[in-house]
């Protein structure tokens, strides 16, 4: 799967997120920005530095009229225990069967210690109000996702 491009429309979606509810893509068209980011899998070390960094950025992101939603292939259930754990304040959005997660071209051929596996990089897409995909960022350093992302959405919308 190929990664959408830049000024296009975002792929659009909807998934449970924590509560079991649906979250769609469109619920937020002519209304915020959304930071959509994709991880491995909710409770590991790097997820958890990750999603730690962006809750404690709330206020920040949402000055920048700007809505987080992270998806993985987590049941809704399990996202429900991380963000208890976590204190999380933001969207967690469950993508079982990797569908969403392929269509944005984060789900492929992945190597780690000598073994190669199908799983989820770490991207994550920038969509504006009118729903297109301004920034891709498919280089994302855990502990510091939270500050790269803030300063590109102060510095471009």
């Amino acid at each position: 799967m190929q990664l959408p491009t830049i000024g296009t429309s975002a792929p659009a979606f909807s998934l449970l997120n924590q509560a079991d509810e649906m979250i769609s893509l469109e619920d937020f068209r002519d209304q915020k920005n959304v930071l959509l980011y994709f991880y491995p899998k909710a409770m590991t070390p790097g997820c958890t530095v990750q999603a730690c960094g962006i809750r404690d950025s709330k206020e920040a992101f949402a000055e920048l009229d700007t809505v987080v939603l992270a998806v993985s292939p987590d049941a809704p259930v399990r996202l429900g225990k991380f963000q208890d754990k976590e204190s999380l304040n933001f969207t967690l959005l469950s993508d079982q069967d990797h569908t969403v997660t392929e269509s944005y071209g984060a789900w492929g051929l992945k190597k780690f210690m000598g073994r190669e596996y199908m799983g989820v990089f770490r991207y994550t897409f920038v969509i504006d109000k009118r729903g297109h995909v301004v920034k891709i960022m498919d280089k994302v350093k855990t502990k510091t996702h939270h500050e790269d992302s803030l300063q590109w959405i102060k510095d471009h919308l």
